[in-house]
This record gives structure tokens, C-alpha cells and sequence, in this order.
């Protein structure tokens, strides 16, 4: 479907929103995503096993995941304003706590504070995104968003990484809370109250509301699409760095340079990729992502000692078929819910997300090993496992898409037979 030039205008103010969401997601990617290139980094210094590290990304995912569910039966209560503040105050305190982490346990204890709070961000701004862009413009707004991932490759995962070889590996969660604190004041003094899904407020009992939500029939295909889009990501990104550093020969000095190149790509191809999901079909990018995603899987998984120009290649490649599944499956799954279940739904679907990622994560810690060189064993079992979960998420999609399509054609045909039956009774 072809998008008409009024649909492709954004007002002033939704740019300013589409800027202060990526600006938020960038810090709330970056506190995640910066944990992977840490990675090599924590295992040498504090002596961690592989699965010693996939406990602390798996910590801020169930904790992440807990908080979600306990959310969502007040998700739908309240003014999405209030709820952004009040949940990135939290974010920003586990952030602080993860900088003055002493230890490990510290450290994992600190990030299960800043997941508690920031997983539940996420689904705050696709409720936003869902409640103030139509259904034809979210791909160009999700391809935007997700600029905040490639600018956490290009520029905040080095920076990350330069503070965290200078000056300690705290020093990065540190210039993050900086970063968020600054944040936090454009959105107290500039963005506007969202309060038009309150109209069904005093219907919305928060324990009902959750449990209704959770078990809708047309929610829970969704949801499991959700759990299953995760799984490659926290499978295998939490130990990406090190199978790079340990595996495949890129010095700790020159990782910097493999986030940089492929977030620059990121740059182009997120806002391109956003725009093919409208103009063509946001199912039909999902499969060409899915199905690129697919085959490069299969390649990193099984590299041994590589030149950086191909690793450079093959790396970028990967990044752009993650954005080429993220960008449309999140623009389908915003139009799932209802409005009035809007909070909830979203509140719900990250929550599983986070579960089944730190499930993922904690698999992975389980399945990779070590060998007395520091080389990662077993990274291709990874890649086959994740594989799989793509063609079973590619099912649950297919299913996704139908329902989505068919709910669309029942709400254009609306006014159609509204007027038809207006006629007919004159």
C-alpha cells in the first residue's frame, strides 16, 4: 500500500516526540547494549565464567520482565506523562548504582533495580508511539526510533567502551545517568500530558484489567511472537564481543570500530527500512529481514580467525537484518491491542520479551564455555537454536499479520455499511 503525502507529514510536535522517544531509547538501548562489548572486559577483571556474565543480563531481564507484569493492570490509569517520569526516575537511579557497583553481586543486584524500572519504559513509548501516530505512519516512526540503536552504535558503545579503558569499566553506566538526567528535563518542561486513553478509566480494576488483558485470545499469538522475536538477541549478543575478541582475532582496541561501522549503516538503513514497511508491506520486510537474519546467523557463528574488513561486512549485514525484523514487528504489534488495553498490552508484551530474553540469556550462559585460551565453545549451537526460533517466530507472525489485516478491513468497512444501512432505512 502506497502512503498519500498527508500521511507522510509529521507536525512539529511529533517530530519533537519521535526526537525525545529516541532520545530515551538511546539511553535505555545503551545501558542494555553496552554490556556486550563490556563483556570481555568484566570476565577479565572480575573473573567471571560465561555463565557468571549471562546472570547480569539476565538479572536486569527478569527483573525486567516482573516489573512489566506488576505494571500492567495500571498501565491504562494514568496521564503515559506521569508513568514515563516516574519509571525513568527509577531507570536512572539503577544506572547510578551500576557505576558504583563495587563487586559482582553489586553489580547484579544494581542491575536488577534498573531493569525493574527500564523494561517497563520500552512499553510506555510504544504506547505512546501507538496512541499518538496511525497504524500508516508507525513504520516511518519505529524506522526513527530505532536510530537510537545505531547511535548507540556509532557513538555511545565507543565512547563506553574509551571511558571504560580509561578510566574503569563504571565510568560508562556513569555517562549514561548524565545523559538521562538531561533528558529528563526536556520531557518535564516540553512534552505534553497524553490522557485520551482514560475515557474507559473508571472500567479499568487494575487486577482485572491485567488478567483480562493477558488472556485475550487475540493477545496471547502476540505475546508469543514476542518472546520468540528476543531470543537472538539475548542468545547471542551478551557474548558477541568476547566470541569477536577471543574467537575471531578483533583486538579489544579495535572493537570499538565493528559497532561504529555498523551503526553508521544503521543510520541510513533504519529510517529506509521504516519506509519500504510502509510503502510495501510491513510482513513482507519482516521475512526479507527474517530471512537475511537467518543466513548471517549462520556465518558469525562459525567464523574463525577473520580480517576486519570482512568482519566489518559481515557484522553490518547482521545489524541490518536485526533492523530490518525489529522495525516492522514492532509497528505490527503496536496495532494489536485496543486502545483502551493500550498500557496494558504493551506493559505485557515487554514483559515477555524480557522473560523470555533472560531465559535465552541464561540458556546461553549454560550452552557456551570456555577453553583454557579463553576461546568461546560451543557459539554455533547458539546460532542453530536461534535459527530455529526465527522460522517458529516467522509462523507466529504470518498469524499476527492476518488478524491485524483483517481487524483493518472490518474498521474501513464500518462507515461503509453505516451508510449503506442510513439509506436504506430513508
Amino acid at each position: 500500500m502506497t502512503s498519500t503525502p498527508k500521511t507522510s507529514v509529521f507536525t512539529r510536535y511529533e517530530v519533537f516526540m519521535i526526537a525525545i522517544i529516541s532520545f530515551l531509547q538511546f539511553t535505555v538501548i545503551l545501558d542494555f547494549t553496552v554490556m556486550s562489548p563490556l563483556g570481555a572486559l568484566l570476565m577479565r577483571l572480575l573473573h567471571l565464567s560465561p555463565s557468571h556474565f549471562g546472570w547480569v543480563v539476565s538479572a536486569y531481564a527478569f527483573s525486567a520482565g516482573l516489573s512489566g507484569i506488576l505494571a500492567a493492570g495500571f498501565a491504562d490509569k494514568f496521564d503515559r506523562k506521569k508513568m514515563l517520569l516516574f519509571f525513568y526516575t527509577g531507570f536512572i537511579i539503577g544506572t547510578l548504582l551500576c557505576g558504583m557497583a563495587p563487586e559482582y553481586y553489586s553489580l547484579l543486584a544494581a542491575r536488577m533495580v534498573t531493569g525493574l524500572f527500564g523494561g517497563v519504559l520500552f512499553s510506555i513509548n510504544m504506547a505512546i508511539i501507538a496512541d499518538l501516530f496511525p497504524l500508516e505512519k508507525r513504520g516511518r516512526v519505529m524506522g526513527y526510533v530505532q536510530m537510537a540503536f545505531a547511535v548507540s552504535q556509532v557513538a555511545g558503545i565507543p565512547l563506553g567502551l574509551f571511558l571504560a579503558n580509561q578510566f574503569g569499566w563504571h565510568s560508562p553506566f556513569l555517562m549514561i545517568a548524565g545523559f538521562c538526567a538531561v533528558i529528563y528535563g526536556v520531557i518535564v518542561r516540553w512534552m505534553r500530558p497524553i490522557t485520551g486513553h482514560l475515557k474507559d478509566r473508571a472500567a479499568q480494576k487494575p487486577f482485572k484489567h491485567l488478567v483480562r488483558t493477558a488472556s485475550d485470545t487475540r493477545y496471547v499469538r502476540a505475546f508469543a511472537t514476542t518472546a520468540l522475536l528476543s531470543t537472538g538477541g539475548f542468545l547471542m549478543m551478551p557474548y558477541a564481543s568476547a566470541f569477536l575478541v577471543n574467537n575471531v582475532g578483533v583486538g579489544e582496541n579495535i572493537l570499538p570500530v565493528v559497532f561504529i561501522v555498523a551503526g553508521f549503516a544503521g543510520l541510513f538503513t533504519g529510517p529506509v527500512i521504516g519506509r519500504w514497511s510502509d510503502r510495501f508491506g510491513k510482513f513482507r520486510i519482516f521475512v526479507m529481514g527474517s530471512t537475511l537474519a537467518f543466513v548471517m546467523v549462520l556465518i558469525i557463528t562459525h567464523l574463525s580467525i577473520t580480517p576486519l574488513w570482512l568482519v566489518l561486512i559481515i557484522n553490518t549485514l547482521m545489524y541490518t537484518a536485526v533492523f530490518s525484523r525489529i522495525i516492522p514487528s514492532q509497528a505490527l504489534i503496536s496495532a494489536v491491542p485496543d486502545a483502551k488495553d493500550r498500557g496494558a498490552f504493551m506493559s505485557i508484551n515487554a514483559s515477555v520479551q524480557q522473560l523470555g530474553g533472560g531465559i535465552a540469556s541464561a540458556v546461553g550462559g549454560l550452552i557456551i564455555a570456555q577453553n583454557s585460551h579463553g576461546q568461546l565453545l560451543h557459539y554455533d549451537i547458539l546460532g542453530y537454536v536461534t535459527v530455529n526460533a526465527f522460522v517458529i517466530c516467522g509462523v507466529l507472525m504470518y498469524y499476527v499479520n492476518r488478524y491485524i489485516v483483517s481487524k483493518t478491513t472490518k474498521r474501513e468497512e464500518a462507515p461503509q455499511r453505516q451508510e449503506e444501512l442510513a439509506m436504506s432505512a430513508e
